[in-house]
């Protein structure tokens, strides 16, 4: 099979571009390479893949020739208040809808990675896919405004689509401002880690190779909305208590105030994916912590 892959140089499209290929299919890799990465990490990412250069949200797409369409590509963060808006508008809404209307007119089957981010703070934990979206930061806004567009294409022009609400992914090669990615590199290289919020918040964690696995997985036999999350939830303290313990170091952390539009907690109900697809996350917490903390000592021994 040939695949396109959106954000096929950023975190999840690259793990998944990598499993794609070792499954023995054509990967086409497409990334506007935004300065959320550095040039090293953009080149760790996409080492196997030959990425396309390309801005979803003004250049021409064509999808003709590929069996299914896997759109990761998005601006990511909670931290899109203000000034950034604009980014958010153009690279989550505008780009998508330029490549839902191009997969419909190409007849392609389309993956759309979604958040968690679109539920707020859910009025259920674990939350069910049919919780009411209440987002409360202009990120989860847009994903929330994708999805609409998702379906609208799905009604009005036929595009067959899956929707997967991604919480809370980690592991090696997570993007550079994510709290896991500091708080391994802050151990491996003795700086200070700046902790949001008083650390209590609480999250249900889901290891990338378990992303990877459900979006393959909705994409062979999946239809209508999944969440896609791990199988326990634990507190950034807990976390941290974690990798203090692989590190057999001690975090410096430094207490900031809580970012705005930043849930207290995020717990998937994936009731739904394990009947549909059958499947279920693999991989432990502190399995995946130790993996993010081996990629980490690897790097720094690189440099």
């Amino acid at each position: 099979m040939r695949y396109a892959v959106t954000g096929a140089a950023g975190f999840i499209g690259s793990h998944l571009a990598d499993a794609l290929l070792d499954a023995g299919h054509d990967v086409v890799g497409i990334d506007c390479f935004t300065d959320y990465y550095s040039p090293e990490l953009k080149e760790e990412n996409a080492r196997h893949l030959d990425v396309r250069r390309l801005d979803l949200a003004e250049d021409e797409l064509d999808f003709a020739g590929v069996d299914g369409v896997f759109h990761l590509a998005g601006q990511p963060g909670v931290r899109s208040f203000g000034a950034s808006f604009p980014l958010y508008v153009r690279h989550n809404v505008l780009a998508s809808q330029r490549v839902f209307e191009a997969a419909a007119r190409d007849g392609v089957r389309v993956v759309f990675s979604s958040s968690s981010s679109i539920y707020g703070e859910a009025e259920r934990h674990p939350t069910p896919e049919e919780t009411e979206p209440r987002p409360i930061s202009p990120y989860g806004i847009t994903k929330l405004a994708c999805e609409h567009l998702a379906r609208a294409y799905e009604r009005s022009f036929g595009l067959d689509i899956v929707v997967l609400r991604y919480f809370n992914a980690f592991g090696p090669r997570q993007r550079p401002d994510m709290a896991f990615t500091r708080i391994v590199f802050a151990l491996a290289e003795g700086g200070t880690f700046d902790l949001y919020g008083d650390g209590s918040q609480s999250r249900g964690w889901t290891y990338v190779g378990d992303v990877v696995s459900a979006t393959v997985a909705a994409m062979q036999r999946g239809h209508g909305t999944y969440n896609v999350g791990g199988a326990v939830e634990a507190s950034m303290l807990e976390a941290i208590e974690l990798l203090e313990g692989f590190s057999g170091r001690t975090l410096d952390i430094r207490p900031c105030p809580p970012v705005p539009g930043d849930t207290r907690r995020t717990s998937a109900d994936t009731t739904r994916i394990r009947s549909d697809l059958g499947w279920a996350p693999a991989t432990s917490l502190e399995d995946g912590l130790r993996s993010q903390w081996e990629w980490a000592l690897s790097r720094v021994g690189a440099r």
